[in-house]
């Protein structure tokens, strides 16, 4: 590689950067700022905003709420993933393709069209807006991404493992218990991981399909109707240090778990 092209590379990366960082660094200040309002200069600085978001029960029931369905939908998707996952990884028969592409489908939809959709389908179900079927669109739309994951670390599996234990009496249960599921534990937690980050995150389907409580985006959204202000930047501050705690610690306890599970 030319000295030219290293230094272009090097350009377009901090150009990148800059683009997702800076707005982000901006977003954090201004929850220092001392005003009722954002934007520059910043005369003085406050700890007020941030000491607030714990202190403010609206914005405390809204995260329980959020986390809350964040589990459900995470715990729904990776057994369901799981089961497709084993299903579909290393066999061959009549409509294997389909049952994957039927599967893949809710993450290749736009979010806007599979609200919608969800949105027509639960009133003809006849279930009410509310927790229940924002957890039922979380899982749904998750599932595709447990799959995935479960199925390439699936593909790493030696046959021999498997079949040894069939060799040894072990029936298909016992076999999976005690062979496949040690060995996707590490895929699992990660699968979960991002699924549970995607389903606190998720704005879309919890907005179409939300009741009277709003989850932690969708009180972020109402509250920007009102105007930007400090407050609104220290609760996604919070709630981006959080998700970025978690995220970087399931990377690490994913790491480690690979390493002991070879």
């Amino acid at each position: 590689m030319t000295r030219g092209n290293r230094i272009l590379l090097s350009c377009i990366y901090w150009a990148f950067v800059l683009y997702v960082f800076v707005p982000l660094i901006l977003m954090v200040t201004m929850g220092f700022k001392d005003s009722k309002f954002i934007g520059f200069p910043i005369k003085s600085w406050t700890l007020d905003w941030y000491s607030g978001v714990f202190a403010n029960a609206e914005v405390l029931s809204a995260f329980t709420y959020s986390l809350v369905i964040a589990v459900l939908s995470t715990l729904i998707s990776v057994i369901v993933g799981t089961w497709i996952a084993v299903l579909l990884e290393g066999r061959k028969f009549w409509g294997r393709a389909l049952i994957f592409g039927i599967t893949v489908l809710p993450a290749l939809v736009p979010g806007i069209i599979s609200a919608i959709a969800f949105r027509i389908y639960a009133r003809y179900l006849g279930i009410e807006p509310g927790m229940g079927a924002i957890i039922w669109s979380h899982a749904v739309h998750n599932v595709p991404f447990v799959v995935l994951v479960l199925m390439a670390r699936l593909s790493t599996l030696p046959k021999s493992q498997t079949e040894a234990a069939r060799d040894l009496g072990a029936d298909p249960i016992i076999a999976f218990l005690r062979i496949t599921l040690p060995y996707l534990v590490p895929a699992i937690m990660g699968a979960s991981i991002f699924c549970l980050l995607l389903s606190f995150d998720d704005f879309v389907r919890s907005f179409f399909l939300g009741g009277y409580e709003p989850t932690l985006p969708v009180l972020i959204f109402a509250k920007l109707k009102s105007g930007m202000s400090p407050e609104i930047n220290a609760i996604a501050t919070v709630a981006l240090v959080i998700t970025a705690v978690l995220g970087i610690w399931a990377e690490r306890f994913t790491r480690r778990l690979n390493k002991e599970n070879g």
